[in-house]
């Protein structure tokens, strides 16, 4: 399926959906902890209902409560069913496959043709040096666990996704030994580590800091249930923010900020850096744009999800806008750098594709064109504005919101967008 968009502008007030990330640990730490956890607020897409599936495989009982769930752990694992459908969810499989290591049973772990290309084995060799049998396709999805892991010494390289690292925090207190954990190289997203450990805390598991973003000490340690509220998703904040700069200031941004980490919360510097004034107001931004967007150098290590979000900016820059060290993107659910080269040189901007990032220039020759996000959620969202600031575009596969953002498509056409299905 495509859809169409054509020139828009936007006004009007717009909710910014619940956290991705956070859904996803809350779930999981609450299906580990003692007793019943209530988790509110959450994000309700593709990827978070792939993680509470997992969760109701492992034996957890998860009830809808209006906006929010119940979540009761269950003592042991119970498995309903030797297999994992993770769907197109890398967090999900990641984290699921280290629990998967508490269990006795040998459980397969696999996804949609999409996440069938995400690199496991980092996190496969980690869990069979602390004594799990582990097989897989070259490295990815599908993949086979069998446990049980009884914790120990660990290393693990931090380069390729900061997922790895979590999926072993996140487990690490139900080993008999405790975890000591290594990072060699490199660690990309860091402030996802730091979300990891902030809910962990929430669940009432202490992390001993060794050395920051290199070595951590995880004692065996019981999670203890909770209420917690899932707070609006910066990533999904930059999105907006963007389509607000290039289609209209008379937008309204509702957000629920909260005190937890988020990496890309660094979007509302990267904006002011580029111009734009940005006021928050009792839970409300608002944004002025100029006419012209200032360039600058971005590294975005630490939140490749914003990648997409920035690029598009550069449909309205004066100087070049450059994202480097961001070669991780490329393990994404496409290679982003690739993708994001390719289909915004077809509206003209003028980009150099770098190893591990890009370069990108406006030009005065924008034009319509049709795009293809390859089935990814982001991409998608960020493609349908730059299109409807060119006008006269197509848009691949925009079922992929379902993952992350199921009501884009209607809450962009509620605040004036014109976009089409077809």
């Amino acid at each position: 399926m495509n859809c169409r968009v054509e020139k828009s502008e936007i006004s009007g007030k717009i909710a910014c959906p619940s956290n991705k990330s956070y859904t996803h640990r809350a779930i999981f730490l609450a299906s580990l902890a003692i007793d019943k956890s209530i988790i509110k607020n959450i994000l309700r897409s593709g990827d978070t209902n792939a993680t509470i599936n997992a969760c109701k495989n492992f034996g957890v009982e998860i009830k809808d409560v209006g906006d929010d769930i119940t979540v009761t752990s269950a003592s042991v694992l119970k498995l309903h069913s030797n297999t994992i459908d993770a769907a197109n969810s890398g967090t999900t499989i990641r984290i699921a496959t280290a629990i998967s290591a508490l269990a006795n049973d040998k459980i397969v772990l696999t996804g949609d043709s999409s996440l069938k290309k995400r690199p496991m084995q980092p996190l496969l060799d980690a869990l069979e040096s602390l004594g799990a049998k582990c097989s897989s396709s070259n490295g990815n999805p599908p993949i086979s666990v069998s446990g049980t892991i009884k914790g120990g010494e660990v290393k693990i390289p931090g380069n390729i996704s900061s997922q790895f690292i979590s999926a072993l925090m996140i487990t690490a207190p139900k080993l008999e030994n405790g975890l000591i954990l290594n990072i060699q190289g490199k660690l990309v997203s860091k402030p996802y580590i730091d979300a990891t450990i902030t809910m962990m805390k929430k669940f009432g598991v202490e992390v001993e800091t060794k050395t920051p973003y290199k070595k951590y000490i995880i004692p065996k340690q019981n999670y203890k249930s909770t209420t917690f509220v899932i707070p609006s998703d910066f990533s999904s904040l930059a999105l907006l923010l963007s389509a607000a700069v290039l289609l209209g200031e008379n937008l309204t941004i509702q957000i629920s900020t909260g005190s937890m980490p988020q990496a890309d919360e660094a979007i509302i510097d990267i904006l002011e850096i580029m111009g734009v004034v940005i006021t928050l107001d009792k839970n409300v931004i608002k944004i002025k744009s100029p006419e012209k967007l200032d360039g600058g150098k971005f590294d975005l290590s630490n939140s490749p999800d914003l990648i997409p979000a920035i690029a598009i900016l550069a449909l309205k820059t004066s100087k070049p806008i450059e994202i480097f060290n961001v070669e991780h993107a490329r393990y994404k659910e496409t290679d982003r750098i690739a993708v994001i080269a390719r289909e915004l040189a077809k509206l003209g901007i003028k980009v150099k594709e770098k190893k591990d990032g890009l370069v990108l220039n406006n030009s005065d020759n924008l034009t319509g064109a049709d795009l293809n996000s390859e089935n990814d959620h982001r991409l998608f969202m960020a493609f349908c504005i730059a299109g409807m600031y060119v006008g006269n575009c197509t848009i691949s596969d925009p079922e992929s919101v379902k993952i992350s953002y199921p009501n884009f498509i209607s809450e962009m056409k509620r605040i004036g967008c014109k976009i089409f299905l077809d």
